[in-house]
């Protein structure tokens, strides 16, 4: 179990060239999941997303995880890999060994899963989301790497909130469009 460091300039290009040619947001993260597989050279990824009312993440993209595994229950905030809720990532270098606070560790080894690096997605210092990073044998990331994938996770987070806002100023002009649209075509009828 070597550290090595594993997160290059490659995967940097790779994720903005994902996030500035994307509008959709399950499109965008879809993408991302598959780039970060691939690039590290790992078992899966998945994003998640904070829902602020019932404390559990809610999977918003995933690759290389089966349907089963994602589907193996809510993710508690207090009891999934809770330092990443903190604002901290966690890494479980070997879930073999106990007391790593995974909330599944028995499905997580059933799926094939050795490793879990747990990354907070922080927007305007609150935790929004989860990128969490899947090894099928045990893996020591490296400082450097651990640095390299917080920054990867703070661009996902803008990313995120971005395409969000972009959307919705999209969908309101869209209506708008449309009201003045009828109001003006009204409006001339009545000439």
């Amino acid at each position: 179990m070597a550290s090595e460091n594993r997160v290059n300039i490659d995967i940097f290009k790779s994720v903005t060239r994902a996030i500035a040619h994307s509008e959709d947001l399950d499109i965008m993260t879809n993408h991302l999941c598959q780039l970060l597989t691939a690039g590290l050279d790992i078992k899966g990824c998945a994003i998640f997303v904070l829902n602020a009312v019932t404390e559990e993440l809610e999977i918003l993209a995933s690759f290389g995880l089966s349907a089963k595994y994602l589907t193996k229950g809510p993710l508690s905030t207090p009891r999934s890999i809770n330092a990443t809720f903190q604002g901290n990532p966690a890494v479980i270098s070997d879930i073999g060994q106990k007391n790593h606070g995974l909330q599944y560790p028995d499905e997580a080894r059933k799926e094939g899963i050795a490793a879990i690096a747990s990354l907070p997605i922080i927007h305007l210092n609150e935790v929004i989301g989860v990128l969490r990073l899947y090894h099928y044998e045990p893996w020591k990331v490296s400082d450097q790497d651990l640095e390299s994938l917080q920054i990867l996770a703070g661009i996902i987070g803008l990313a995120m909130m971005y395409t969000r806002f972009h959307n919705t100023v999209h969908a309101i002009a869209e209506v708008l469009g449309h009201t003045f649209q009828v109001q003006l075509t009204s409006k001339a009828g009545k000439r």
